[in-house]
């Protein structure tokens, strides 16, 4: 019950700021962050797949109601939940997986890898349906690499403050 209303908390929390702040950055027409997939990526190790599943489509649905997108943000949300145990089982030893949550202090470089990883898929998935063309290939590759380093920094950021 717990860590529900936590994550409940946090659910809410970064949707507002994402919604009400984050969305109206834009530098240059390249720096968009999207620190709301903090969410996903700081949920239990051992989530339901199921559960991480919707939880990422109905955060991203939430995201895309707001920002008056059409499904881009559920799509690429719900991707990266999709692919989280994967990416466990890429970048964490098996003793990091038998955690329960997984965090810089009890990850550490493979905890920085996992947050590049997922963070860059997921934008450049979000940038490539935005343009839905190959058009402006390096314009893509460009806004998601400048953004989710954005993204990343303030994800660290947050982790500081969450100790």
């Amino acid at each position: 019950m717990k860590y529900t209303i936590e994550f409940l908390f946090w659910f809410v929390g970064l949707v507002l700021f994402q919604v009400l702040l984050l969305n109206h950055i834009q530098i240059a027409g390249v720096i968009n962050p999207f620190l709301y997939i903090y969410f996903i990526i700081a949920l239990p190790i051992h989530t339901n797949r199921i559960s991480l599943i919707f939880t990422g489509f109905l955060l991203g649905l939430v995201i895309d109601m707001f920002s008056n997108t059409w499904g881009i943000h559920a799509m690429a949300t719900t991707f990266i939940a999709f692919l989280r145990p994967y990416m466990f089982r890429i970048v964490a030893t098996q003793e990091e997986l038998d955690k329960v949550m997984p965090r810089l202090k009890t990850m550490g470089a493979n905890y920085v890898k996992y947050i590049v990883l997922m963070v860059f898929i997921h934008h450049l998935l979000l940038f490539t349906l935005e343009a839905f063309t190959f058009k402006y290939f390096w314009v893509i590759i460009l806004k998601a690499l400048v953004s989710a380093l954005i993204t990343i920094l303030l994800i660290f950021t947050l982790e500081k403050v969450r100790k």
